[in-house]
């Protein structure tokens, strides 16, 4: 009894330690402060067109949580500041908020986390001692609900909440927000909560141009900036940031806070003065955010650490205040085509944008889909093509040339070719989310005719291409799991051998 008892408890902290060493992530917030973007539903499938697995949004818009219902897409969602005050004063508030405006779409919308406000310390109206109350109740509401375990609660915070970044070892919290800070982290750290921060590299270069490099806001800087406190070494504006947060939760004794970026981007288009402000830079920046996030590399003073981010933002925002930066830090604009192409798992190559990028090859190719991709991923794909896509699918439909062979991979092949060349036969119409691959083969079979840039129409050649795109490091085990995993893995062979 004591053996399977033992046996028992190992499995489980294998199971346990798999579930946490994830890996690092990367989500997309999807602000709606605009009058002409596409409704919901299609938001939902270019979402997944694109292979994007995390989304925040601001609010608990119901036509949003409706949207993304059985997409398998992890959401999160916000109280807004406005709502901070009822939600600190009366639990009943919190109570029938997620009675009426979560409960009804959970699970099917996958809600992972709640955020509590919004950069309050910025906000124009002194709401930052609301916050932790109105944490406490919908903590308690979801407890009561019994989802305090699925759903995590949080507060999003800008950089501003730090009185000093700078090296990173002085990091620093602005005195002026202990009130509410302390009892914040308190709360974070006892229900194991991510500390939430918005940060942004552009800003920092931006105001202070002769002091920040471009490069070393970028993820380009070849030279060092050299902690001298600790001796880290530095080479980029992203990590140093992070790090000055890690020392500040040190500081006041947090060690076991994990942090999350809810907020990071690069604008494409700024006023006379924003010259950085470019599609080139925000391509850039974004590209070689993804990868060294995804690597799990972590940062100088905490190497191998997981860290969630959410790049800002999905579209353009047309009705934001302030200056032209502001409106424009969008990935895609509101007609779904790409503002410059970005490679969501990571795999991207690119330090600089090449005319290859954006230009089509002199040589003929064509797109179908990867043998790598999942069904779901497939799907969503082909649905994309023949909806929003604006592609013809009639070909594929029964009684039509290109019906047989009747399974996913060859219908949603047909439907990734002629978007292609209907669309420059770029690199950027071939993503699909990293379902599509170009070759350089016609696919063309009997009377089944694939689509060319030459002719628009190529002669049969029954050709079937096989992906042969190698797996991604994303895989990998994050480096700071790796000892447990295989200490886990060790203590459950031993006890399998002894109750053998």
């Amino acid at each position: 009894m004591g053996r399977g008892f033992r046996f028992i408890f190992a499995t489980s902290l294998l199971l346990t330690l798999l579930d946490l060493c994830n890996g690092s992530n990367i989500g997309v917030c999807y602000g709606r402060n605009a009058d002409d973007l596409p409704t919901p539903d299609k938001v939902a499938q270019l979402v997944q067109l694109h292979n994007i697995k995390y989304v925040r949004i601001y609010d608990s818009n119901i036509q949003v949580l409706k949207a993304f219902a059985n997409t398998g897409v992890e959401l999160m969602i916000g109280v807004t500041n406005a709502d901070l005050l009822p939600f600190s004063q009366f639990q009943s508030n919190a109570d029938t908020w997620l009675k009426n405006s979560i409960l009804p779409y959970y699970p099917a919308t996958k809600i992972t986390i709640i955020t509590i406000g919004s950069e309050v310390t910025e906000a124009p109206n002194n709401v930052s001692a609301s916050v932790v109350p109105a944490m406490k109740n919908v903590l308690t509401a979801l407890r009561k609900a019994g989802l305090h375990k699925k759903i995590k609660v949080s507060s999003t915070h800008s950089l501003g909440v730090l009185s000093r970044s700078f090296p990173p070892s002085a990091g620093a919290f602005n005195s002026s927000h202990a009130f509410f800070l302390k009892p914040m982290l308190e709360f974070l750290a006892e229900n194991q909560s991510p500390f939430m921060i918005d940060i942004y590299p552009y800003y920092a270069y931006r105001d202070s141009l002769t002091n920040v490099s471009l490069d070393y806001a970028l993820f380009k800087s070849s030279s060092e900036v050299i902690d001298p406190n600790t001796g880290l070494l530095y080479t980029n504006m992203f990590d140093a940031q992070i790090d000055a947060l890690y020392f500040a939760l040190m500081a006041l004794n947090f060690r076991t806070i994990k942090i999350m970026v809810t907020e990071t981007g690069w604008p494409t288009k700024g006023s006379p003065k924003e010259t950085a402000a470019t599609p080139d830079n925000a391509q850039i920046y974004n590209t070689n955010l993804i990868r060294h996030v995804l690597n799990d590399s972590g940062t100088p003073a905490k190497p191998g650490e997981e860290l969630d981010v959410y790049i800002f933002s999905l579209f353009n925002e047309n009705r934001k205040p302030g200056i032209e930066s502001e409106r424009n830090w969008g990935l895609f604009y509101p007609d779904q085509t790409s503002v410059y192409n970005l490679d969501f798992t990571g795999r991207g190559a690119l330090d600089t944008p090449t005319e290859s990028n954006i230009t089509s090859s002199n040589a003929t190719t064509w797109c179908i889909a990867s043998n790598k991709s999942s069904e779901r991923d497939l799907q969503n794909a082909l649905d994309w093509a023949c909806g929003s896509g604006n592609v013809d699918c009639t070909a594929i439909q029964p009684s039509q040339p290109c019906y047989e062979p009747d399974n996913l991979a060859s219908h949603a092949s047909y439907a990734f070719n002629s978007y292609y060349q209907q669309n420059g036969a770029t690199d950027v119409a071939c993503s699909f989310g990293g379902s599509g691959i170009r070759v350089d083969k016609d696919p063309s079979y009997d009377k089944c005719i694939y689509m060319s840039a030459r002719s628009n129409k190529t002669i049969a050649s029954n050709t079937t291409a096989i992906s042969s795109t190698s797996s991604y490091a994303r895989n990998k085990i994050p480096p700071a799991c790796f000892s447990s995993l295989i200490l886990a893995t060790f203590i459950l062979l031993l006890l399998k051998i002894s109750h053998a």
